[in-house]
């Protein structure tokens, strides 16, 4: 019973990561529609697609913290019913809408910014209940699935959406993205416990409230080290995730049809390596310590994927150019696993603040890609604005050769101060 219910908490975490996933970028989907209905230039609509990021990435450490008072559950709960509530609204960005009153600009940017708002705990939560309920032996393979669920709701998002707009036109398939959204919130609420049944017990038998050791945890060298190298990880996979149907379709001139097809392969690449990069980082781990066996899978993947997407950027070929940029993301992807479990082992038991701080800063790289992206673009071309992307991802790799072990790291973090 006790595996049972493991399991059905992992599977509900990967598709709220599914769908989180998917009510991100189905805006990148109905994009060119927006941007051409509306007459909205490329870098209005990357600053858009940016507001979201902004205000997700900054209220991710309340988030976390908001995850280790109140529990995952009530904070992932919340976060399913905002984010379905702001995919609603998204529909009255425009005119008839709030864009008649706003304008349309500053409208989807409001929307966007609020559903950032919600969205933001999603994944510091989840890392809260990956470390309560899982063996660290494990945590690497587990995120991995996570990361996956990202994956399958982006792989879903260009041909799922696109079949959708063209049924029920962009308005109506993202009310219908949020009803989905809703769904699943209230079914999480139902399901999940924060606990297992034993830790539940002894955490209730503590009875005290501990202070969160913000000074620890930003002072932590393995913890910063981890934030900045999953910063420069983030800006090359957003660009992938922002702008690689736009690439296709619009730059390549690979049609709209194939370009929903190519991006789907893009994230069928993320669904594959995710849970392999987990999988390959935990066995390494187990064989060769924390130390050396979490750093081996990030390295090697993230320098193949900026040599990859040179490469990519450059070959002629339909086929080359896409299998080439597909298997650069997947490699980018094989690293998350072994990044978060590497983040969960430096949090100790402050996993919802210490995992707020690390994918807050990786997130800030996420904010910068769509919006930098097209900016080098339209001075250099966008080959260039790809190499930006992978020069940015070689200089978080170094910064792996400096994180330690995780017996190096401070006794507080494990014991602080109750209140």
């Amino acid at each position: 019973m006790k595996n049972t219910k493991r399991s059905g908490v992992v599977l509900l975490m990967v598709l709220l990561s599914i769908l989180t996933y998917f009510d991100r970028h189905i805006i990148a989907i109905a994009g060119p529609g927006i941007m051409k209905e509306f007459s909205i230039s490329e870098t209005q609509m990357g600053t858009i697609y940016s507001a979201y990021l902004l205000s997700y990435s900054l209220l991710m450490i309340p988030g976390g913290w908001l995850a280790d008072i109140f529990g995952p559950r009530v904070v992932l709960t919340v976060m399913a019913l905002g984010s379905a509530l702001f995919t609603g609204l998204t529909a009255l960005g425009g005119r008839p809408g709030l864009g008649a009153y706003l304008g349309i600009v500053p409208s989807f940017l409001a929307i966007r910014l609020a559903m950032g708002v919600f969205a933001a705990p999603t994944y510091p939560a989840c890392g809260k209940m990956n470390a309560n309920w899982i063996r660290p032996v494990e945590r690497g393979r587990t995120w991995g699935w996570i990361a996956s669920g990202a994956g399958m709701g982006g792989a879903c998002s260009p041909i799922v959406f696109s079949w959708m707009i063209s049924q029920y036109g962009w308005r109506g398939s993202l009310w219908l993205s949020a009803l989905a959204s809703a769904v699943l919130g209230i079914i999480w609420f139902w399901y999940v416990r924060d606990q297992p049944p034993s830790q539940a017990r002894a955490a209730a038998a503590n009875g005290a409230r501990i202070a969160t050791p913000w000074k620890v945890l930003f002072g932590n060298r393995n913890l910063m080290l981890l934030t900045a190298a999953y910063f420069t990880t983030n800006y090359f996979e957003y660009i992938f995730f922002y702008w690689l149907y736009y690439y296709f379709g619009q730059i390549r001139h690979m049609g709209m049809e194939q370009s929903a097809i190519y991006t789907t392969l893009m994230w069928v690449s993320w669904v594959v390596m995710t849970p392999i990069g987990g999988w390959v980082s935990d066995r390494l781990t187990a064989r060769y310590g924390t130390r050396k066996g979490r750093r081996i899978v990030p390295v090697v993947g993230l320098t193949l994927s900026a040599i990859l997407v040179c490469i990519g950027s450059n070959v002629t070929g339909t086929l080359p150019t896409v299998v080439l940029l597909c298997l650069s993301l997947g490699f980018a992807s094989s690293s998350d696993g072994p990044y978060w479990a590497a983040a969960l082992e430096a949090c100790g038991k402050n996993s919802g603040v210490g995992g707020g701080i690390f994918n807050m800063g990786a997130n800030l790289g996420g904010l910068l890609a769509p919006t930098i992206t097209p900016f080098i673009a339209s001075r250099l071309g966008w080959e260039w604005g790809l190499y930006a992307g992978g020069l940015v991802v070689l200089i978080g790799v170094s910064a792996w050769f400096f994180v330690g072990a995780e017996s190096e790291m401070p006794a507080k973090v494990e014991a602080p101060q109750a209140v």
